[in-house]
């Protein structure tokens, strides 16, 4: 551990109890080995998948994390979290708890996967690398999978790992050229989206993968034990701030997943929705063979429930704040403002699916006033995903007004 996190206490405040005694934590969590870089930036941090993630820092604003995301160069210390699945029954396991056919994954390629409840009620979504045959990460968002894969395991042959690995970001139109600077491998140019390549940095093999949560062009590399973490992470932050890389926290991640339908485990899916009600129902394969929720989701309404939103000059309140005629016709999961649309930009799950896009709606606000707003598709603009594959090359300059809602 780096000498400067030695000392280093968080501290989490616990709810009002009703005999008012401390309470323990349940379990520690862990911090990313590269929290040191960001301790001169008064970091605050949340809870995420049992380890923690940062909300803030103090040396960008959140609309100047936005637009160096968007335009330069970024890196994140994530608090996604891999666990190993390994053994002659690991792909037999992964077929049972996801609803994609697994087998289609290739050595040197990542998918994007959920599991379900029975009743087709999402756990949780996350990147699943297939690192050899039978030797799977996924690398997953918040929820508790671990203890489904145990619990779905009995006899099979297979070992559930926690490998220890850890995840940082690089992300934005100038990631590629980073990268490479920092490998030996002359990949940057030419890997696809959703490959992962063991590469040499700094005389160390380490995993990267061509993926990221902003939907801008990126890659994250996975710090394992055998690697000098300190050493790879320090080089990535000295060679990016020579090209205007900042350190970021959650902000430069918000707006842009919004914008690209990126949904967050535990907000905009909950084990109260199922795939086709959020808009994931591509994703499942129902002439798989049986898979944990199969049953429930042949029988479940296939129509999606979830929409972005605009709204004018505001940013919308989470919760069940949007309302059409003074009444409540769904929720807000996600918000934030938008710098390049200059509108307020949010996830919706609306309570019918005969609302949706071009429907104008009235929506509580931060503010504490109601104002307008328009249901929209999503991704609300590069639909295609020419962006994150590096097809579109245009970095903006400046913004791109929404029109806002027409008379």
């Amino acid at each position: 551990m780096h000498k400067s996190l030695k000392n280093i206490r968080f501290t989490i405040k616990p709810q009002k109890q009703e005999s008012d005694r401390p309470v323990e934590l349940a379990r520690s969590l862990s911090i990313h080995p590269l929290t040191y870089q960001e301790l001169p930036y008064n970091p605050e941090y949340s809870q995420y998948a049992g380890r923690l993630t940062t909300e803030k820092l103090s040396n960008a604003s959140p609309d100047e994390q936005y637009w160096k995301t968007k335009q330069e160069i970024i890196l994140r210390h994530t608090g996604e979290h891999p666990y190993e699945i390994y053994g002659p029954d690991a792909l037999r396991l992964l077929q049972k708890i996801f609803p994609r056919d697994i087998s289609k994954i290739k050595v040197g390629r990542c998918s994007y996967q959920f599991a379900c409840y029975h009743d087709g009620g999402m756990i949780t979504d996350g990147l699943l690398l297939r690192i050899e045959e039978d030797r799977y990460w996924f690398a997953q968002a918040d929820g508790d999978m671990f203890s489904w894969y145990k619990a779905n395991s009995e006899g099979l042959d297979v070992e559930i790992n926690e490998p220890n690995v850890f995840i940082s970001q690089v992300q934005g139109p100038r990631s590629m050229e980073l990268l490479d600077k920092l490998i030996d491998e002359p990949i940057a140019k030419s890997w696809n989206y959703f490959d992962w390549a063991e590469v040499t940095m700094t005389n160390e093999k380490v995993i990267i993968s061509r993926t990221g949560f902003t939907n801008e062009l990126g890659w994250e590399i996975y710090f394992r034990p055998e690697n000098n973490t300190e050493k790879l992470g320090d080089i990535i932050l000295e060679e990016g701030i020579k090209m205007g890389m900042i350190l970021t926290g959650t902000p430069s991640f918000r707006g842009r997943r919004i914008e690209a339908g990126l949904l967050s485990a535990g907000q905009d899916f909950t084990s109260n929705t199922n795939p086709f009600t959020v808009g994931l129902g591509r994703f499942v394969d129902l002439d798989k063979d049986n898979f944990i929720g199969k049953k429930a989701l042949i029988n479940s309404d296939k129509k999606c429930r979830s929409w972005g939103i605009r709204v004018v000059d505001g940013i919308a309140k989470k919760g069940r704040t949007l309302k059409i005629d003074k009444e409540v016709i769904g929720s807000v999961t996600s918000s934030t403002w938008s710098p390049y649309q200059v509108c307020g930009v949010g996830i919706v799950l609306l309570d019918s699916c005969e609302t949706g896009p071009g429907t104008i709606v009235d929506v509580e606000c931060i503010d504490g006033n109601f104002h307008k707003a328009e249901i929209c598709t999503l991704p609300m603009y590069d639909p295609k995903g020419e962006i994150v594959r590096g097809i579109n090359k245009e970095v903006p300059t400046k913004p791109e007004p929404w029109k806002g809602i027409k008379n």
